[in-house]
């Protein structure tokens, strides 16, 4: 009798170790979508950024919010928080408008790096966390290019 109450409770742990490691969700990966300036003042500018949130899992994520900084071309640019709510469903995608602050300096930074040369695309690194509706947050952290328009040539 008891060695059949131990072999019960064996696979009884067995399987639920096995449904833990089937239930092992993949941290969404999330992009630049597009940048916009809001509001510009001498010490302080305001963006708009479209953040394109891509779920890999057959399971969907809630997000309460987040947090993030940008690097443009290798260096600090902006960070932003939001707390909008949203839903991205499984293997779905979810475009999330928030917005972000950026210093003089990191503008300067980038205006320097821009005028010195012809560039095809701006390096980009955004990194930081998704708030979902567990007791546990996503880490996220993606590096990409946006590529410059460009110009249109005269007939």
């Amino acid at each position: 009798m008891k060695r059949r109450i131990f072999i019960a409770v064996i696979l009884l742990a067995l399987l639920l170790l096995g449904g833990c490691a089937v239930m092992e969700i993949q941290s969404p990966s999330v992009t630049l979508a597009g940048i916009e300036v809001i509001e510009a003042g001498l010490f302080e500018q305001r963006l708009a950024f479209k953040l394109r949130v891509l779920n890999p899992n057959n399971v969907e994520i809630p997000i309460s919010g987040l947090s993030f900084e940008v690097e443009l071309n290798g260096e600090p640019f902006a960070k932003g928080v939001s707390n909008k709510p949203v839903t991205v469903p499984r293997l779905g995608e979810a475009v999330l408008d928030v917005t972000a602050v950026t210093g003089f300096a990191g503008l300067i930074r980038q205006i320097q790096g821009l005028s010195r040369g012809n560039i095809d695309a701006i390096a980009y690194r955004i990194k930081g966390r998704l708030v979902t509706g567990s007791s546990y947050g996503m880490n996220f952290d993606e590096r990409g290019k946006l590529e410059m328009p460009k110009p249109v040539q005269g007939r």
